[in-house]
């Protein structure tokens, strides 16, 4: 695999880009430009992956075509097929190609409103190019103002194509939620400790809770008076949960 030269860029620069697009595809380039809707709604005013065809549908003729989940099955397939074997030059898509999709010679991958997505999301995508023998782009095309968080993921994704720091800095982006439950990000689910900052300790820390829980239950000793001085600090349940998930 080449590496993915990944760069921001502002709707503001819509035009700049789709004109480099058009070089692009004169060379001979295969892109894919994914949009995060199907459809624009009355809520979300974003173009939708649609939209996005219609309006570039007049530059590229026959050579783009259009994907999504709402798409028959036999559609998808051949939408897919004609990119795949260069009959199409540019796939407008949903994130319906973010896994199992393999096309080694595509390497450009636009996401629009690149914002609204999330960096594993975005990772997962930025992967669908650089799989071939050719150097690959990513362009993340964002729309201003950018809050804090935004601003984070789309510098992470320009800094690093390292799975394993995508994923911390997701965690510390959104929070672990429960990992047997409803609530898949959020808060920090302990008081005290922070998973993604203190993973390295976790297994010692259960080692050591099992092993206060096993020798002493009441919490009778020296140790265990001032456990239970944690338990009436920061409650019961929140001081059990600690003890025994590390």
């Amino acid at each position: 695999p080449q590496p993915i030269r990944t760069v921001t860029l502002p709707m503001e620069r819509l035009d700049e880009l789709v004109g480099r697009m058009v070089d692009a595809v004169a060379e001979g380039q295969k892109i894919y430009w994914i949009c995060p809707l199907v459809e624009e709604s009355e809520e979300i005013k974003l173009m939708s992956a649609e939209d996005r065809f219609a309006s570039l549908k007049p530059l590229f003729g026959e050579q783009i075509g259009l994907v999504h989940g709402r798409m028959k099955g036999a559609e998808k397939d051949d939408a897919m097929r004609a990119f795949k074997q260069g009959e199409t030059r540019i796939l407008i898509a949903t994130t319906v190609i973010e896994v199992g999709v393999d096309v080694p010679d595509a390497t450009i991958i636009v996401i629009e409103h690149a914002e609204r997505f999330g960096l594993a999301q975005l990772h997962q995508l930025r992967g669908r190019v650089g799989r071939g023998d050719k150097p690959s782009s990513c362009v993340l095309l964002y729309k201003d103002p950018l809050g804090e968080t935004a601003k984070r993921r789309l510098s992470v994704m320009r800094e690093t194509e390292d799975g394993f720091r995508i994923a911390e800095e997701d965690l510390k982006l959104r929070g672990e939620g429960e990992l047997l439950g409803t609530r898949q990000s959020g808060t920090p689910g302990f008081q005290v400790a922070r998973i993604e900052f203190h993973a390295d300790l976790l297994e010692a820390a259960r080692d050591d809770a099992r092993l206060i829980l096993s020798r002493d239950p009441e919490l009778q000793s020296g140790r265990g008076e001032a456990l239970r001085l944690l338990l009436y600090l920061f409650g019961r349940d929140e001081a059990v949960r600690l003890l025994r998930a590390g």
